[in-house]
């Protein structure tokens, strides 16, 4: 059996969590935050609303600039084909690591919906004549929204049958094609088409975009700096948790653990986990923490096994997909959950009992996430049933 060099309880877990997720407020800048943790943006509201939980009188314009004006952060597809704010020297990690792999899948995929709809020519050869016209248009530097480029490319905006069962539909090649474009990196998600909180974006061709070179990795030592990067957030993870929250099978996760030199330790009930190697070891977080965080959180889903931070919450906070809703944290753990109703007030409920001093608190921060929306209501695109209950 291992010799295990550490054991770290649940209670040092949950002080991790608070300092390393910044559940303290302590980030100083939003690309500090997202260096630390990347930004879950499948729901484009998302990394916003993780961003004010963390850095102190963050506006949507910090995030937006370092987005579209200085480009320090990139929003693309990483592990598990989520969407995710990363930044711009960490890109290349992420598509060795996890990204590539998932493109190539994603071009399979598409090339067979092709055929099967009976396209008239070669599925690869239409896919290239299709992203030569795109590129060609997006090279004079601006942006376009993908109604644009199918009005101006014949056959993108034409539709396919895509997916199977339940989940098929019949979708234009466009919506299929520029998002396996962006998996290879050949575009990049530019400003959304309508408010902050639209999953429809202008594209942009990635070296017209960023202004440095991108990066090339090989995919072995993309794992490698991946879970090194996991860790120093995340650890200590269990096995499960690595090859969950990365995708990975048993033999990438196992050859990253061996290549990364993670240092194994003993968890409270008897499991294993893992931290980097050079963990200093003990949190300790200053004061009281208190956290209102959004739907698709990168903390709720930064672990696969989550009793030690959620308790048996799971039900009333998590959708039947495994999708969580907005959460309240205490001291790195969650507490409860918030969401907003018709009038633009959030409103909280707590699912475990507090203290007074942190009830207060939670209140505390519910009306200062109230007037920061301004009115603007943010229905999370995964409902969950306590904050549907919350919304009316």
């Amino acid at each position: 059996m291992r010799a295990m060099r550490n054991h770290i309880t649940d209670g040092e877990r949950r002080a991790r969590l608070v300092t390393r997720h910044h559940l303290n407020r302590s980030a100083v800048t939003v690309p500090d935050c997202v260096d630390d943790i990347a930004l879950h943006s499948s729901d484009p509201a998302s990394p916003f609303l993780a961003a004010w939980a963390r850095v102190e009188g963050f506006s949507r314009s910090d995030l937006e600039s370092a987005l579209y004006e200085e480009r320090t952060l990139w929003r693309l597809h990483a592990m598990r084909r989520t969407l995710f704010v990363v930044t711009f020297e960490d890109a290349a990690m992420f598509d060795a690591a996890v990204g590539s792999t998932i493109a190539r899948r994603e071009r399979s995929r598409l090339e067979g919906w092709l055929s099967d709809d009976g396209a008239d020519t070669k599925a690869p050869s239409l896919l290239a004549n299709l992203e030569e016209g795109v590129m060609a248009i997006l090279a004079d530097g601006g942006t376009h929204r993908t109604s644009d480029l199918a009005a101006a490319i014949p056959g993108l905006g034409a539709k396919i049958n895509v997916g199977s069962g339940k989940w098929s539909g019949r979708v234009p090649i466009s919506s299929r094609l520029l998002y396996v474009l962006a998996m290879e990196r050949k575009l990049v998600r530019a400003e959304p088409a309508g408010t902050w909180r639209s999953s429809q974006y202008h594209w942009a061709a990635t070296p017209s975009w960023f202004s440095g070179p991108l990066e090339t990795i090989d995919p072995v030592v993309g794992r490698h700096r991946l879970l090194d990067h996991y860790l120093a957030s995340h650890g200590p993870a269990t096995m499960s948790d690595i090859r969950w929250w990365s995708g990975w099978g048993a033999q990438h996760a196992t050859a990253a653990i061996e290549s990364a030199g993670a240092v194994a330790v003993g968890l409270d009930g008897g499991g294993e986990g893992w931290i980097a190697r050079g963990d200093t070891g003990a949190t300790e977080p200053a004061g009281r923490a208190v956290a209102l965080l959004p739907g698709l959180d990168s903390a709720p889903m930064g672990w696969k096994e989550r009793t030690w931070y959620l308790g048996d919450h799971g039900d009333a906070l998590f959708d039947r997909n495994g999708n969580v809703g907005p959460t309240i944290w205490v001291d790195g753990r969650i507490v409860g959950g918030w969401g907003q109703n018709q009038d633009g007030q959030v409103k909280t409920h707590f699912l475990e009992r507090v203290d007074k001093c942190a009830s207060e608190a939670v209140a505390a921060r519910a009306d200062e996430l109230t007037g920061w929306l301004g009115g603007t209501v943010v229905t999370p695109r995964f409902r969950t049933p306590l904050e549907r209950e919350l919304s009316r």
